[in-house]
Formats: C-alpha cells, structure tokens, sequence
C-alpha cells in the first residue's frame, strides 16, 4: 500500500531528514565550496576548519527540508496529474516544494558559504558573526544574495533545475523497484539505494550551475552602491579568465556528496514517516 503521509508527519520527516544530511557531510560541502572559490582553494581554507559555518547550518536545516517536504507531499496528492503525467506532478510539486525551502535556506547557505571560506576573515569566524556582517554591510537584502540563480527563471536557477531532476528519477526508480519486488512501500534502506542514485546523477548534471550559485554568494559588493554583473555576464567572465573547466570545479566531492547524501536524506525521511505512520 502506497504511504501517504500527513503535512505534520511531512514536517517532522522532513526535519530530520535535512539536520541529518547536513551534519554527516558538511565537511565535504565546504571543501566543495572552496574549490569553487575565486580566490582559490587554499586561499579560502583549505582543508582546514572544515566545520566552520556549520552554526547557520544547524539553525537553517530542519526548518527548510521540513518546508520542502510539507508542501512537495501536499501537491504531490493533490495535483490531477497522475499515471503518464506522473513525471510532471513531481517535477511541478518539488519545484514548488524548493522555493519554499529557498526562502529559508538562502541565508544561511549565504552566511555558510562566506563562513567556510573565510571570505571575512578569522576576526569573523563564526556563523553569527559573519550574519551579523552581512546585516551590517548589506541589510536584509544581502542574505538573499544569489536567491535569484537559486529560484527566479531569468536567472538560470539552481536549485529547481537540481530537484526537478532529482526527484521525478527518485520516484521513477521508487516505481521499478517496487513494481520488481512486488511489493508497496519500499523499506527506507531501498529508497535511500534509490535516492542515492538520483541525487548523484542531478548532481553532476547541475555543477555548472552551482559553481555559478556559489560565486553569486560570495560576491560581497554592496549592490546598493554598485551594480552587479548580470549572471550571464559572470559567466562569461569566468569563463575568459578561468576556462570551461571551472564550471566543473568541485563536481566529485559533490556528486559524492550529493549521491550518499540523497541515501541519508530520503532514507531518514522514509524511515522516519514509515515510524511515525505506524505509531
């Protein structure tokens, strides 16, 4: 029987699910992050202090997987797109499902991405410091740096081309192995199998532009008293000065990342809807 969870037991499912994946492997985002850092992957670090902005991490998480879960089940069960349309209900519902997520997520991934590469300095550190620069130098509108690549059509997103990929093959290896071994739900460790494989391929299909999101993010010009570049003038400006190749800067540990993270993330969420559908 096909499980179909509440929008509280959604929240809570996913609330765990994005804390766990996002301490187990933080470490390797930041050495993503700063192979993708203009100023170079020593310059920004190094494989020293690899937990640092885990703070904005921590505060950001729960809230935005459990944001994304809640609304991507909710559509999911009730858009009239089912059997051959199937593809395009949960490519529509994890879209949704993301800008929701993002509205969260932005700031603290702005605030962690200039914490790990220690864009301010060691003076700045912390995850608060560094929030309380950003606030100081830029106002509210500079923890949403980089939400338009992230969100917005015209520039390119991010995230939405990552999950509209991720999690329609999610659910379409959810349906194969199920329909093989016969059976409805999967156990939560055959949906991270599944998961894994999802994430790993979106993942290596999207770097380019995540390494464009990251640039974005630590771009620390007050777009106030300058104007930004617009992204596809910094594309092409990155790719004058630096080559194709660095669009693919970071793309291993972030598949790597990405793929075992997918089997923690969607793993966690099945295991902890299954329990608390059973209680």
């Amino acid at each position: 029987m096909e499980q179909n969870p509440t929008f509280i037991q959604s929240l809570i499912a996913g609330g765990a699910a994005g804390t766990a994946v996002d301490l187990l492997f933080f470490p390797i985002d930041t050495i993503k992050t700063r192979l993708q850092s203009a100023q170079g992957f020593s310059a920004a670090g190094g494989f020293r202090g690899i937990y640092k902005g885990v703070g904005s991490v921590v505060v950001g998480s729960a809230p935005g997987a459990a944001a994304f879960f809640s609304v991507y089940d909710t559509m999911k069960k009730n858009l009239p797109l089912t059997g051959e349309l199937a593809p395009v209900n949960h490519m529509i519902s994890a879209s949704v499902g993301e800008v929701a997520a993002c509205l969260i997520r932005v700031p603290t991934e702005v605030i962690k991405t200039r914490t790990q590469t220690s864009s301010y300095g060691a003076a700045h550190a912390s995850s608060l410091a560094a929030a309380k620069m950003v606030l100081r130098n830029e106002g509210i509108s500079g923890f949403y740096r980089g939400f338009g690549i992230t969100v917005m059509r015209e520039e390119s997103p991010n995230y939405i081309p990552f999950t509209s990929l991720q999690f329609p093959l999610y659910e379409f290896l959810k349906l194969k192995l199920s329909q093989k071994l016969n059976r409805k739900p999967l156990y939560a460790h055959e949906a991270a199998v599944c998961g894994s494989i999802a994430g790993g391929v979106a993942a290596a299909l999207t770097t380019p532009l995540d390494v464009l999101k990251t640039r974005v993010m630590l771009d620390m010009r007050n777009s106030k008293a300058e104007k930004l570049p617009s992204l596809w003038a910094r594309f092409g400006t990155i790719y004058a000065q630096e080559g194709v190749h660095v669009f693919f800067a970071g793309a291993v540990p972030r598949t790597l990342w990405i793929s075992a993270g997918g089997a923690v993330f969607l793993g966690v969420y099945e295991w902890t809807v299954h329990g608390l559908m059973a209680y």
